[in-house]
């Protein structure tokens, strides 16, 4: 039993570790995208100057931030959620309710967002699709796979969370998606 509960906790490790890492770097994607908003409201307003290649970056940045930053969050713990019966409820029906979520509500979703996200993405490739704004950014297909991206980032991050869900109860200790700073992930 306790080299099940290891495995579980070594997996879902790695999997907050690589939303982890995605989220930091996704800061800094955020950091730009406002660097570039600052720079096209520069160029517009004080140049009279503008290109739509610039204006199009910031959107698809803007995407790719929400759209991988999704696991980040469920990490974190950020998303939104209605406590009615959830807060003041045990560990381990947390665990319960989390481990269900996870496999009837989030799997299917991310599943039908994956399918059909993927179809999307490889039929804009096929075509190397384009922006279809004069000056606008080529392959078009990078911003399509934002789409089944999302599913694979929140997919896996549902993972963790429905492994940890198992671990708390099995064990009864309640295992926190994201640890103290002091702490590890693991």
């Amino acid at each position: 039993m306790s080299g099940l509960i290891t495995g579980i906790r070594l997996v879902a490790g790695l999997i907050d570790r690589i939303n982890e890492m995605v989220g930091q770097v996704l800061a800094w994607l955020a950091l730009l995208l406002v660097l570039n908003v600052f720079m096209v409201v520069v160029l517009r307003y004080v140049f009279s100057s503008g290109d739509v290649w610039m204006q199009e970056t910031y959107v698809w940045m803007h995407a790719y931030v929400f759209m991988l930053g999704a696991g980040f969050t469920l990490l974190h713990d950020g998303h939104v959620r209605i406590d009615l019966i959830y807060s003041g409820a045990s560990d381990r029906y947390k665990a319960f309710v989390n481990l269900l979520g996870s496999i009837f509500l989030a799997a299917p979703v991310l599943w039908l967002i994956y399918s059909r996200g993927i179809d999307f993405f490889y039929r804009s490739f096929s075509r190397m699709e384009t922006s279809p704004e004069a000056g606008g950014l080529p392959a078009l297909f990078l911003l399509k796979a934002a789409i089944p991206a999302l599913a694979i980032v929140l997919g896996l991050q549902f993972l963790s969370l429905a492994l940890r869900s198992l671990d708390t109860i099995i064990t009864g200790d309640r295992v926190r998606l994201v640890e103290d700073e002091d702490e590890p992930l693991v």
